[in-house]
């Protein structure tokens, strides 16, 4: 492992002398966490396709491809093209524009949860948003979510992230948040409907997403079901965090790939075709809480922000899932193919060489861990936490 920093080190002096200088003006150098890694990250210039060349003129095969956003790699022509006619028009104009009327009836088209859209300009608005319609609509408080599950990093949602999951996640949180948000067990039929049941009166949505980020361990589809009949029951909400999935286990989505139709879904990420974008879809007495026109006396303030329906985030929008939806065919079966190869693949390497090693995902998503023991099953982000070698699966991604 020393001999690899050495050679990192030797390889990325231009990186280096970045890291030191953002160092001075950031916290840590950086302004998402998960882009930090020891001894520092390695500076993008260029990116193109599956390839991603540093400032040193290192090139790398990229997995992480910008946060899963990446559908169709890097700097995609239909893309490209788009944004490059647009940009002489404007950037932002701060105003309505056809770009997000054409984009809002594409996601109707596609999305089978979608009646109405709400446009924002990131995942994490997203979940907040959806948060709060979810809490007006039955005019109730408890939100449950999944242990281990990442919402992005609103207050309402910041507890439950990582093991052990009584602990707060962040200093600055108030007390009440916990009191409000609460989680259950994923995959775990029975503990989650225990707490349901326990919170009936006062329950207003239950979130999931589902294939967490955290392992990639996809939800088993009589989880899901039990979760959709249980909130149809309670008349609570059932929301779908599918920010990573939209788009991705198929053109509508996990919601569609599982054949369970929540009532509010967030989205982000290949929505915007490699621009910033997020967006809350669902029924439409919902999302009609928002609805400036109506004044509903559960009326929900969702601004949506500056940037939201940016012209150039919606076009990049309409080309992508208009891309999509004509080469579905074609894409998501090769990405299946694709993405079970790698996880069969990766967990082979591992075990011949003798290390335990299990990789998890769906369609074109995987995670890899390193269980403690054999016969261990990974069925949620919980055990990939309290079963696997975490600091070995760390290890194995960083250069320390």
């Amino acid at each position: 492992m020393r001999d690899a920093a050495r050679e990192y080190r030797r390889r990325t002096p231009q990186s280096e002398k970045l890291f030191q200088r953002a160092k001075k003006v950031m916290p840590g150098g950086v302004c998402h966490n998960i882009r930090y890694f020891p001894p520092y990250p390695f500076y993008i210039k260029e990116a193109k396709g599956s390839r991603i060349r540093d400032v040193d003129g290192n090139e790398y095969i990229d997995l992480w491809m910008a946060h899963y956003e990446a559908i169709l790699g890097h700097s995609p022509e239909v893309i490209v093209n788009e944004l490059s006619g647009i940009l002489s028009k404007g950037t932002h104009w701060g105003l309505v524009n056809e770009y997000q009327v054409e984009l809002a009836e594409l996601i109707c088209q596609v999305v089978p949860s979608a009646e109405k859209v709400r446009f924002c300009c990131s995942g994490t608005e997203a979940t907040m948003y959806a948060v709060r319609l979810a809490r007006a609509f039955p005019g109730r408080n408890v939100m449950l979510k999944v242990a281990g599950g990442w919402h992005g990093a609103n207050t309402d949602l910041s507890i439950a992230i990582h093991s052990p999951y009584e602990q707060k996640e962040s200093a600055g949180l108030f007390p009440e948040v916990s009191q409000y948000t609460k989680f259950i067990s994923f995959n775990d039929i029975e503990g989650s409907l225990k707490i349901m049941r326990q919170n009936a009166e006062n329950l207003a949505a239950v979130l999931i997403e589902p294939v967490p980020g955290q392992g990639y361990i996809p939800a088993e589809l009589g989880y899901l079901k039990v979760l959709r009949e249980e909130t149809r029951k309670l008349e609570a909400v059932l929301i779908f965090d599918e920010v990573i999935d939209g788009f991705r286990l198929s053109l509508g989505g996990a919601q569609e790939k599982y054949g369970i139709i929540p009532d509010l879904t967030t989205l982000g990420k290949i929505l915007g075709g490699g621009m910033h974008i997020g967006a809350v879809v669902g029924k439409e007495d919902i999302l009609d809480l928002c609805n400036p026109t109506k004044k509903d006396p559960k009326w929900v303030l969702t601004g949506g922000g500056t940037f939201s329906a940016n012209p150039l985030s919606m076009a990049a929008g309409i080309k992508m899932i208009t891309y999509l939806r004509e080469n579905a065919d074609l894409i998501y079966p090769r990405l299946n193919r694709n993405g079970e190869r790698i996880r069969r693949e990766i967990e082979k390497v591992f075990n011949e060489s003798g290390v335990l090693a299990r990789c998890s995902g769906d369609g074109s998503l995987f995670g890899l861990n390193f269980p403690f023991k054999e016969g261990v099953k990974l069925r949620s982000p919980r055990d990939m936490e309290e079963l696997t070698d975490l600091e070995r699966r760390n290890n194995e991604l960083k250069l320390r």
